[in-house]
């Protein structure tokens, strides 16, 4: 088919829509996309920049055959990894097909039950879900998936980049593998992201239990098109540190404090005079429909709160709006709206929440505060901006402690700031992506859809239990011994029973599990408290303060007045400051690739276009002092004495891999006292010897293999997924060795340290 006939293929009111928009042609990819649902049986994998026409380009010839042939249940099932994309989508499908007779529906744990009611009552269209909407749907309504989705035609999975390699996205794999058997239908799958590091894994993750292939069409090379700057600044406690100076001075004195110094510090003025990188960001989206992104929601409310004082300290109206995942969905929707609005200044402080392809209007500048983690998620981020033939725009913004006289050396290098350009000269240079994780021992989510599996299904004999869930995708390495282990491990603790007839049910405190809404998820959650201003929801923190404490929270400051335990909620009225807060979290895994692009970062002498002055200067403060310490020709360097530093520039999983083989291989040298900051550096120091002689020793050790069982205690079991804390330690330990080391890039690393 060509473009014209492809064209004409799309049912009249596609057609429509498309004229409607002005679009004077489709692109190259949208028209692959039509070719292929049109024209084959295979799955399919698109994967192109944030704002091509992805959505559209699978949308087009599905709702057209929709259309020509409307299904007797759902016909379509998209799956969303965010409620928030799914409510964005919900509107945009929706005004693509009213007046067609096509259905709409959108399930999560914030829609209003009389939607939900409407969808169940007469089931067609489209139905778009989260993950773990549809496992509720999986156990809760098994005798009612035929009549659901008995014509399901399509299932469409947004941003699989989020989800390839992970428990979360294993588990989708697992419950389309159970829908489709239990309601007796086969669909297509189709694969949007845009940014996938290896199209080959995310093809074969995609099409995970299937007999079907997957088409992947190869995006067109785009040329390289950005605005990017990034700012240094150090945070100068000057005006702090007089201040405590003069208290020190007066209290040993035994004097009073001056009024006016009193008053600064309970106003907590001193931030405008002190921070210039805060205020720089301020000036960078004062005038701007932007968003500002942090890599943590603590953070996130950091900026927030000071971005709104600096406002309110210039007596400039307050345009800042917050969005994470501890936000009322009324908070979020309503940052939402309002930076849609083309005629409302706004800026949204946000996390990975607003990574994604929501679309909220046209942006004109994306503000990064610190390095982002991933190549991938630079690229989401600032794809947000851009749209309507614009370049995208991004200022990156790197705030740093002004070292002390006698720091050592790793303190005195600009660790997100090296990050930050690694990241993007590797795109630059080479388009690298991260490529998806495999995980070989999903132990967490096996448990997990074990349960889920025997609540749905009532009773079944081991031999069946163990074909019906073995036989699912993410599974593959999981031997029958393992499960076997896992099974007899689940009796003993009550989440699984043996019936008389010898078949296996849900045990009691299995019951109490699945009966939760929070074991839908994998992914871990916490008991939050949910807090109230009078009848506004505000949003839930993790613990719950005593009455007349104060929190952070929605980038603000709350006073507590009430604490309801039993029912977990909390109520507060709102307080003028800033404060900090906190919540557990995982900030997820660096690749290998961005420590070594960062070591070639402080070797070689480019000067990056995108580099501020005060950055500029920051870089070449730190190449200096890497060339003047050694750090350009060697790994380990002595910081005086017994102390020796180590940069092995390697990723998460290699870095936390030569930790533990160095602790297990060093007991000739006495090492101790080992510290490290992320995968950047490690510090220690030796009784004997000296660090190249352990170096050395390492890397000959090294020569014989790694076996990383023997890098981890017999009785160790650390404990990183959700439901890790049920399982045998046995298979903990074994996850953990197959799924959080990495023992080749070690080996070839030590390799290198030989003369």
């Amino acid at each position: 088919m060509n473009a014209e006939q492809i064209f004409y293929s799309f049912s009249p009111f596609i057609r429509e829509f498309i004229y409607s928009r002005g679009w004077e042609a489709l692109h190259d990819m949208q028209l692959e996309a039509a070719r292929v649902i049109f024209e084959e049986d295979t799955h399919l994998l698109l994967s192109s920049s944030t704002a091509s026409g992805k959505t559209e380009a699978a949308l087009f010839p599905i709702l057209s055959n929709l259309y020509e042939n409307p299904p007797s249940t759902f016909g379509v099932l998209y799956i969303a990894p965010l409620k928030s994309l799914i409510n964005d989508q919900f509107s945009r499908i929706s005004e693509l097909c009213d007046m067609t007779g096509i259905s709409v529906f959108h399930w999560h744990g914030d829609v209003a039950a009389s939607h939900k009611t409407k969808a169940l009552d007469k089931p067609s269209g489209i139905l778009q879900i989260t993950p773990e909407s549809l496992e509720a749907m999986l156990i809760r309504r098994p005798n009612d998936l035929p009549r659901l989705f008995g014509d399901l035609r399509y299932v469409i999975i947004d941003e699989i980049h989020t989800l390839t390699g992970t428990d979360r996205g294993n588990q989708i794999i697992c419950q389309l593998m159970r829908l489709c058997s239990m309601a007796g239908v086969n669909p297509r799958r189709v694969g949007l992201s845009a940014t996938l590091g290896d199209l080959d894994m995310a093809a074969e993750w995609l099409c995970g239990g299937t007999e079907r292939t997957c088409a992947c069409p190869i995006p067109t090379r785009q040329a390289l098109r950005m605005r990017l700057g990034m700012e240094h600044f150090f945070i100068n406690n000057s005006h702090e540190s007089a201040q405590a100076e003069e208290i020190e001075r007066v209290t040993l004195e035994g004097g009073e404090i001056d009024e006016n110094l009193a008053e600064s510090l309970e106003k907590n003025e001193e931030t405008f005079h002190i921070d210039e990188g805060f205020e720089f960001a301020y000036d960078c989206v004062k005038d701007k429909k932007a968003l500002v992104f942090s890599n943590s929601r603590e953070e996130t409310e950091y900026v927030t709160a000071t971005l709104r004082q600096i406002a309110d300290y210039r007596g400039e109206p307050d345009i800042f709006l917050i969005h994470h995942g501890n936000l009322s969905a009324s908070l979020r929707e309503d940052a939402e709206m309002k930076m849609k609005l083309d005629d409302v200044r706004a800026v949204t402080c946000a996390t990975v929440t607003l990574e994604l392809g929501i679309d909220i209007g046209r942006l004109e500048r994306v503000l990064q505060m610190g390095a982002p983690t991933t190549v991938s998620s630079f690229l989401q981020r600032l794809g947000r901006s851009g749209r309507r033939e614009d370049p995208p725009e991004m200022m990156m913004i790197f705030r740093e402690e002004t070292a002390l006289p006698n720091a050592p050396l790793p303190q005195l290098i600009p660790w997100e700031l090296l990050r930050a350009i690694a990241i993007v000269q590797l795109y630059a240079e080479e388009r690298f992506i991260e490529p998806p994780r495999r995980i070989k021992c999903p132990y967490s989510l096996l448990f997990q859809q074990t349960l889920s599996t025997l609540a749905s299904k009532g009773a079944m004999t081991p031999p069946r239990l163990a074909a019906e869930v073995l036989t699912l995708p993410p599974f593959e390495f999981v031997t029958k011994e393992d499960y076997k282990l896992l099974l007899f491990h689940m009796i003993e603790n009550d989440y699984l029973e043996m019936t008389d007839e010898g078949e296996f049910i849900v045990g009691l405190r299995g019951e109490k599990l699945t009966a939760s809404f929070k074991f839908f998820a994998v992914f871990k959650d916490s008991e939050d408290f949910t807090v109230r201003c009078e009848s506004d929801e505000i949003g839930t923190i993790t613990t719950a303060p005593p009455p007349g404490d104060r929190f952070a929270l929605a980038g603000r400051v709350w006073e507590v007045e009430e604490c309801d335990v039993p029912r977990r909620l909390v109520y507060v009225h709102p307080v003028k400051g800033k404060m900090e807060v906190s919540w557990p979290g995982d900030f997820g895994e660096i690749h290998t690739r961005i420590l070594e692009r960062m070591r070639r970062v402080l070797t070689e002498d480019t000067e990056y276009p995108y580099l501020k002055p005060d950055a500029q200067k920051r870089l070449r403060s730190a190449r200096a002092v890497a060339r003047a310490t050694g750090m350009t020709k060697r790994n380990m360097i002595c910081l005086g004495g017994s102390t020796w530093v180590y940069f092995p520039w390697l990723g998460t999983r290699s870095f936390r891999t030569m930790r533990r083989f160095i602790g297990k291989n060093a007991s000739e040298f006495g090492l101790h006292d080992m510290e490290f900051e992320g995968c950047n550096y490690m510090t220690f120091k030796l009784e004997r010897g000296d660090g190249k002689a352990l170096l050395r020793h390492l890397a000959k050790v090294a020569e014989g293999g790694i076996d990383p069982y023997e890098l981890v205690g017999e009785n160790e079991a650390p404990a990183f997924n959700k439901y890790d804390p049920y399982l045998p330690k046995v298979l903990l330990r074994r996850a953990y060795v197959e799924d959080k080391l990495r023992v080749d890039e070690v080996i070839d690393r030590l390799k290198g340290e030989l003369p």
